[in-house]
């Protein structure tokens, strides 16, 4: 069993930061691939930024610049740093690992305004 516990979201005025975290527990032996979707009511879930274990990050072409994405392999954590936030980046974000089956967080709002 694996589990994906989130923590970081919260209010955040327009031009803010915030952090997520994301860190796995459970029967893991290798970590693949981590990352964070988004969801807002009405449209479809969107791939925020993903990190596999041997190459480089990639990002949605909304988020490109501002959010970067690490992962602590000695942890088994993702993070996403989130900066110049604007009202668009107002959704649910749910962080997976491919391990290699993959396993989803329980999602974490984030709230973008004044």
């Amino acid at each position: 069993q694996v589990q994906l516990v989130e923590s970081g979201g919260g209010l955040v005025q327009p031009g803010g930061s915030l952090r997520l975290s994301c860190a796995a527990s459970g029967s893991i032996f290798t970590i693949y691939a981590m990352g964070w979707y988004r969801q807002t009511p009405g449209k479809q879930r969107e791939l925020v930024a993903h990190i596999p274990s041997d190459r480089s990050p990639t990002y949605a072409d909304s988020v490109q610049g501002r959010f970067t994405i690490s992962m602590d392999n000695a942890k088994n954590t993702v993070y996403l740093q989130m900066n110049s936030l604007t009202s668009e980046d107002t959704a649910v974000y749910y962080c997976y690992a491919a391990i290699p089956e993959v396993y989803w967080g329980q999602g974490t709002q984030v709230t973008v305004s004044s």
